[in-house]
């Protein structure tokens, strides 16, 4: 499955249910090693690759998962947990979750060096900050992240972040809840994959309060119990069946849609042509105009990062010149070229890309994957295209879409895995 077609000139008709978030999925799995108690997850994405990783590193720390449904996982406690994870596999950024989460609940833990999407400079030092403020040491040592508690069990501090990262504040929030004291973590990212960890931590005993994006208390538990919670719906896949859509003059009505997550792109795509209709649970799109766009990514409720690459998509389909400028990570345009084998005419400057679209005139062709959302853009970009479009490293969007061929063959797209 490491190859992805897909035949041009198709339309997206039909229905679809929005899969469990796979941004909120993995934190929460990084959550349950802070108990030994069960962890019950429900709308969990279990056929997601980077789900599956979690789950196996987890397992070789000394947890046991049980599927107890298609899309109910339970994680129980059965062995000692181990301080380092032993992985030769294939690498997550969430490592860095399970490295907080062992030194909180153990005092120390050893994890790979962390691995994931390369979106040009994704360094850790904001997590070596963090958990050296609440009293843990920090080295590489023979490819491995280190921690330690300095006396044998982390302390509560002023973490005071000088960028809003969603990891860093997820990571300070594990760290915090066994900490011995009271945290302030100050300018986190608040966004609903943090308040989704918050939720579930708080069922599990931790004392977590939320002051809007000025910071979060944290007041520190000997222990922490099971709980049972429900994953949000991934607003990432939202986006991407809306655009889609939209790109493929289809109608599709999207279950579960997380409208409180995506105010501001949807004003912006609303305003760029869309033709949005909303239900009770539901966002109904009955096609519309792709009509140039110029947008800056940032922080929530803000567009995320995640969803410039679809946006290229939308804009690649536009008639006129769009901008899209990304502070965060701009080494994230490379897609860009691959979207130019099918057609498109880009132009990068810096932060700045620049797509001059002419309604979606591209030609299938042979492209790759760079990263999980770039799969999904090119995807997009494959349905309007005339031919055929051959994805290479397609198992990228697996990372982060449930049962994505067959979503859309639901919505009636012929596409298929190749080898």
């Amino acid at each position: 499955m490491n190859k992805l077609l897909i035949n041009g000139r198709q339309k997206l008709v039909g229905e679809v249910s929005l899969s469990g978030a796979k941004n909120s999925a993995l934190r929460l799995l990084a959550a349950s090693i802070l108990t030994e108690g069960p962890v019950r997850l429900s709308n969990y994405p279990a056929n997601l690759l980077d789900a599956q990783i979690h789950v196996e590193m987890l397992e070789n720390l000394g947890k046991m998962s049980t599927l107890k449904t298609s899309n109910e996982i339970e994680i129980t406690q059965t062995h000692t947990l181990k301080s380092k994870l032993n992985w030769n596999g294939r690498s997550i950024r969430n490592t860095l979750l399970i490295l907080g989460a062992l030194t909180a609940k153990l005092g120390e833990g050893r994890v790979p060096l962390p691995g994931g999407c390369k979106l040009g400079e994704r360094k850790y030092d904001l997590h070596v900050m963090l958990l050296e403020k609440l009293g843990a040491s920090v080295w590489e040592e023979d490819g491995y992240l280190c921690a330690k508690a300095q006396v044998g069990r982390l302390k509560g501090a002023e973490v005071v972040l000088p960028l809003r990262s969603t990891g860093a504040t997820e990571n300070a929030l594990i760290c915090a809840t066994l900490a011995d004291g009271v945290s302030r973590i100050w300018n986190p990212h608040i966004r609903p994959e943090i308040l989704d960890l918050v939720a579930l931590l708080n069922k599990m005993g931790a004392k977590i309060k939320v002051y809007g994006q000025e910071h979060i208390e944290v007041e520190g538990v000997d222990d922490l119990t099971g709980a049972t919670h429900d994953v949000i719906p991934d607003n990432m896949e939202a986006i991407t069946w809306l655009i889609g859509t939209v790109m493929t003059d289809g109608e599709v009505e999207i279950h579960n849609f997380p409208y409180n997550d995506l105010e501001v792109v949807l004003a912006h795509l609303k305003s760029a042509g869309a033709n949005l209709y909303r239900g009770e649970n539901s966002l109904v799109v009955r096609g519309g105009k792709c009509y140039p766009i110029e947008i800056s990514t940032g922080p929530h409720p803000g567009i995320n990062s995640d969803v410039q690459p679809i946006l290229a998509a939308w804009a690649a389909k536009a008639k006129g010149q769009s901008k899209i400028i990304d502070l965060r990570f701009p080494g994230r345009y490379g897609y860009a070229a691959e979207m130019g084998k099918m057609g498109v005419n880009y132009e990068v400057d810096n932060d700045l890309l620049t797509i001059n679209g002419n309604r979606g005139k591209l030609i299938g062709t042979k492209v790759k994957a760079l990263d999980l959302r770039a799969g999904a853009a090119l995807a997009l970009c494959g349905l309007i295209a005339s031919g055929e479009t051959i994805i290479e490293d397609a198992w990228q969007i697996s990372r982060g879409y449930v049962d994505f061929t067959e979503k859309l063959k639901l919505l009636g797209v012929s596409s298929e895995w190749q080898d």
